[in-house]
């Protein structure tokens, strides 16, 4: 790994700011000792920090946290159900459970979240994020605490991908006194989920499993998880947190929508395939450490490392896709019944996933110019190894057969920053600095394979603005933004180097927040110029081959509750949320071309709408809490979308499913929940997509529709 000036100058300064807070451990009969109650109490968390408040909001960007009491009163039963409450978020929907979420930011597409930066504990949840920033899998909802969505020039304190935003998951923290509980929920669509949970003295374990019928036929999900979590303060200047997991999905589950004519006629709950497998192993385990010499001073090391292993057998990935013969292709297109299991073809898509990596980063209670404040430095190394095969079957429900490729696609990465934030009167400026510095390397291990390398090098700066108004505050951030390419699209097969380029953007925000009698309300303008984005071949229908250029995306995210207090007070109150994303600009700025022969990619102009990029997305929740009782209606709105950059309107002639607008919907969903005082247990009921309403989430790979009506009911002892 290339040695990098920045990285080096700031791994020399941690010794020295850390040495700058030694202090002379306390002495003395009063003197907390190793194994204290009170030093155990005093709870110097080893964990990376966020968002910073509970509440939300920052001094170096907007940012929302959907706490756990949101989480539990809606009975949100998927990430991206939770996800739309947050304002600039747009989640579609995929398989029926939320498994593979996909997940856009202001206006970034969604697919399999690429766009984003998703963290557990501020550490990389994802398997590849610097090679193949992909999401293929989701931990269950129900293990998390809470969840904070950060926008804005603080991303810099995280990465790679700064440009769009981070989520980050937050893990509870383990009890010290015994408690756990145990939640059983049944429902419709073969629906069944077990969550429990036990701890004491600094250790938490949860076991989550769920399974169900997906959204369509030959659909069946099961997926379970295990997490572990320990959390050790060994003195008053040094704390442990460890954290494990091991989670296995198993599920009868396809790549490919569906054709005009078979939604035609067939209906939405068609889907012909029924020897599909989606097989995954995910495991990781991470130990941080927290020394803290003194007050206000400390020094955070995390070491982290995880395996993803995928297995997807499929016998078609594309309503397009020829495997099965182009007969059988037209016949989809045309909408007649097929019997895939007369195709003698499976193909395993088969991917190993290794990822480990070391992040530090020291922070005190001042700034570097003298002032009140605070300031952070950190270092990162990270690496990841790819191992990508493909495996050809001659029988539908093959599990084996010829290898046709076997890649090693490996990525290493320094990355270092440092950020202050210095009080000036009333307002708080926060400047960032980040510097990534990634090697990648791609090689063919087939016989006469080719091998190719390439590196990546980009410094990125950000500002952060907080002015106190009073009963208002008026926050601003500008950034540059950055995301690497993935290894494919930088290093071709035959191993030269591609024209592709890093993204990089200009992005801005300005806002204001505040809290009147009751209600909070918050409003965001934002603007993400894009000197370079590279558009994947699999964001947008018609297999685009991959291309970048200038895009645009500019809107306005509003935000207003009431009665936030109301879930704990439990004294007859109304409480309310809304959540509005208008995003009126998401434009190609010029033609996005493609990288192999630059020529327009698709129907690409200059002024077309960029697709799965809504003009308005809403969400409104109202609900009343009194007593043992809570009881809430909901509504999750979505605009109008397009599916391709050629922003055609109607389906192509021949019906492929994959090119088409997407018009607007709205889903309805409701919630009662009963906690009476009988020594832990409550119940709740909540039905989702209430009208069960028919709509089109996504046409990519074929159309793929969005969740019928779901009724679930369940039980829960907590102690």
């Amino acid at each position: 790994m290339p040695r990098h000036r920045l990285a080096l100058a700031i791994v020399a300064l941690l010794p020295l700011l850390a040495q700058a807070g030694d202090t002379v451990p306390a002495s003395g009969p009063d003197a907390p000792r190793p194994g204290d109650t009170a030093v155990r109490g005093a709870k110097t968390l080893a964990t990376i920090d966020v968002v910073g408040r509970a509440e939300g909001g920052s001094a170096d960007g907007s940012a929302t946290v959907l706490d756990q009491s949101v989480l539990v009163s809606s009975r949100a039963l998927t990430v991206n159900e939770a996800l739309r409450k947050v304002p600039g978020v747009n989640v579609r929907d995929e398989e029926g459970f939320g498994l593979r979420p996909n997940i856009g930011i202001r206006g970034s597409n969604p697919t399999r979240s690429t766009k984003v930066l998703l963290l557990e504990d501020g550490l990389p949840a994802m398997y590849a994020p610097y090679g193949d920033n992909a999401s293929y899998y989701h931990a269950p909802i129900q293990r998390y605490d809470r969840i904070e969505v950060l926008k804005g020039s603080g991303l810099l304190r995280f990465g790679p991908q700064t440009i769009a935003g981070a989520i980050n998951y937050i893990t509870p923290t383990p009890p010290d006194d015994p408690a756990g509980h145990v939640q059983l929920s049944a429902g419709t669509r073969g629906y069944g989920a077990l969550h429990a949970s036990v701890g004491g003295n600094g250790l938490l374990v949860d076991l989550g499993h769920k399974q169900g019928d997906g959204a369509r036929d030959n659909t069946r999900l099961e997926q379970t998880d295990l997490f572990a979590k320990y959390q050790w303060q060994v003195d008053e200047h040094h704390a442990l947190t460890f954290r494990g997991n091991a989670l296995r999905e198993r599920s009868e589950v396809g790549y490919s929508g569906l054709t005009d004519g078979e939604l035609r006629n067939f209906g939405r709950g068609y889907y012909p395939f029924q020897d599909d497998l989606f097989d995954i192993r995910h495991s990781a385990l991470s130990a941080s450490h927290a020394w803290t010499p003194r007050e206000g001073v400390q020094l955070l090391t995390s070491a982290y490392y995880s395996e993803f292993l995928r297995d997807w057998w499929r016998q078609s990935s594309t309503t397009s896709d020829t495997q099965c013969g182009i007969a059988f292709r037209d016949a989809r297109y045309r909408g007649e019944r097929v019997d895939p299991r007369g195709c003698n073809s499976a193909q395993g898509r088969l991917r190993n996933y290794y990822t480990w990596g070391v992040d530090t980063r020291f922070s005190c209670d001042s700034s570097l110019f003298g002032t009140e404040g605070r300031s952070e430095v950190g270092v990162r190394w990270h690496e990841e190894d790819q191992i990508r095969f493909q495996v050809n079957g001659t029988r539908p429900a093959a599990r084996s057969g010829t290898f046709v490729e076997d890649n090693l696609r490996t990525a290493e990465a320094m990355a270092a920053f440092a950020t202050t934030t210095f009080d000036v009167g009333a307002a708080r400026i926060t400047p960032s600095l980040r510097h990534e510095a990634i090697d990648f390397a791609r090689r063919n291990r087939l016989a006469g394979g080719a091998a190719g390398d390439d590196t990546v090098r980009s410094t990125t700066w950000g500002l952060g603005l907080e002015w106190d108004l009073g009963a208002v505050t008026a926050y601003a951030s500008a950034h540059e933004g950055f995301a690497p390419p993935r290894v494919e699209d930088l290093i071709a097969g035959n191993g030269t180097s591609t024209t592709v380029d890093a993204e990089k953007s200009l992005n801005l925000e300005a806002g204001l927040r505040g809290r009147w009698q009751g209600i909070d309300l918050e409003a965001t303008v934002f603007r993400n110029a894009f000197d370079n984005q590279i558009v994947v071949g699999s964001i947008a229908g018609g297999s685009t081959p991959l291309a970048q250029g200038e895009t645009r995306y500019a809107g306005l995210e509003f935000a207003a509750g009431l009665n936030r207090n109301a879930l704990q007070t439990r004294e007859g109150e109304f409480y309310a949320n809304l959540a509005v994303t208008w995003l009126p600009t998401a434009e190609q700025h010029t033609v996005l071309r493609r990288v192999d022969n630059g020529q327009a990619a698709n129907g690409s102009a200059a002024g077309n709408r960029l697709p799965y990029a809504p003009d308005l997305a809403t969400t409104f929740r109202v609900g009343y809490v009194r007593g043992a009782w809570d009881g809430s209606v909901e509504v999750q709105q979505v605009g109008r979308q397009w599916a391709d950059f050629a922003n055609t309107r109607h389906p192509v002639a021949n019906g492929d499913g994959q090119i088409g607008q997407l018009d607007g919907h709205a889903v309805w969903n409701a919630t009662l929940n009963w906690e009476p005082d009988l020594r832990g247990w409550s119940a709740y009921a909540a039905v989702k997509n209430l009208a069960d309403r028919i709509y089109i989430v996504d046409r990519t790979r074929g159309i793929l529709l969005g969740n019928p009506r779901q009724v679930v009911v369940g039980a829960r002892y907590g102690w």
